[in-house]
């Protein structure tokens, strides 16, 4: 469903508008060009035309530079991806033969193409006998993360072995289900349908975790009481024995087991804050 930008008192819709700062007047496509600032007062124009006849064999193609394994390429590097798809008949060949080589291969080709007024470098990939092209980022384009490492932490190994078994109470071989659905877009929607039918917005649920930051083994902990409590059990939580024997281990991770995923959900998503890990570089 399309949003836009509205003027809430007439309901008219807000447009953005190109004005020149020098003559105060809007100005049409005709007149737009781009523009590389040399220094802070001296912009040099370039015109699209000029961008296209550049000598680069990438302004009107993709360029195939190298065949790698997908694992040998950090993640953080890998952006939208964008099906391609042969442009026409007489591509029809190159565009088969590629995807063929591909899927036989095992492997991902790295290109260059050109987009948007620069060079960029792409991962192509098979997917359901389409090719896809991924954006990448250039190595210099990542951040070096050394300053968000927090500092040294000391764990016990009671708290990393609870850790490892949130991840293996939460480990499956696929996204599906509804804990892998847009519930934002399905609220709006929701929302929209009541409003056009002037009647109340579905009611909010209440949050089940506190809106405060729960360290990992607090959440842990108190997700093992709550499940002896709600059999009547003894709901104390006691500290887990230091590991002596194979054999004395095992009540503490059947204990472990017994963990209910919505307060490990709320631990791991309340301790974090987002930080772009790629800069932006200007075109």
């Amino acid at each position: 469903m399309p949003r836009t930008v509205v003027h809430l008192e007439d309901m008219s819709r807000v447009r953005v508008r190109k004005v020149c700062e020098i003559e105060d007047r809007e100005v049409p496509n005709a007149e737009i060009g781009k523009g590389y600032q040399l220094t802070k007062e001296k912009i040099i124009p370039v015109l699209d035309e000029e961008l296209r006849e550049m000598p680069l064999p990438t302004a009107k193609a993709i360029e195939i530079e190298a065949f790698v394994p997908l694992e040998s390429i950090d993640l953080i590097q890998i952006g939208d991806g964008h099906y391609l798809q042969p442009d026409g008949q007489v591509a029809a060949k190159p565009y088969t033969l590629l995807r063929k080589a591909l899927e036989r291969s095992s492997r991902v080709a790295i290109a260059k193409y050109a987009w948007s007024g620069r060079e960029r470098l792409g991962l192509l990939r098979v997917r359901d006998n389409v090719i896809v092209l991924h954006a990448m980022h250039w190595a210099d384009e990542i951040r070096d993360p050394a300053e968000l490492k927090p500092d040294d932490v000391k764990l016990t190994k009671t708290e990393i072995a609870e850790a490892e078994h949130l991840i293996d109470r939460l480990t499956r071989d696929d996204l599906e289900g509804e804990n892998f659905t847009d519930g934002y877009t399905e609220a709006v929607e929701a929302l929209i349908e009541a409003k056009r039918e002037h009647r109340e917005p579905p009611a909010v649920e209440e949050p089940k975790a506190p809106g405060k930051v729960v360290d990992l083994m607090a959440a842990l902990q108190e997700s093992v009481a709550k499940a002896k409590a709600s059999r009547g059990e003894d709901a104390t939580v006691h500290a887990m024995p230091k590991k002596k024997t194979a054999a004395k281990e095992a009540p503490a991770k059947k204990a472990a087991a017994k963990k209910t995923t919505s307060s490990k959900k709320t631990a791991a998503k309340k301790t974090a804050k987002k930080t772009p890990a790629a800069k932006k570089r200007s075109a």
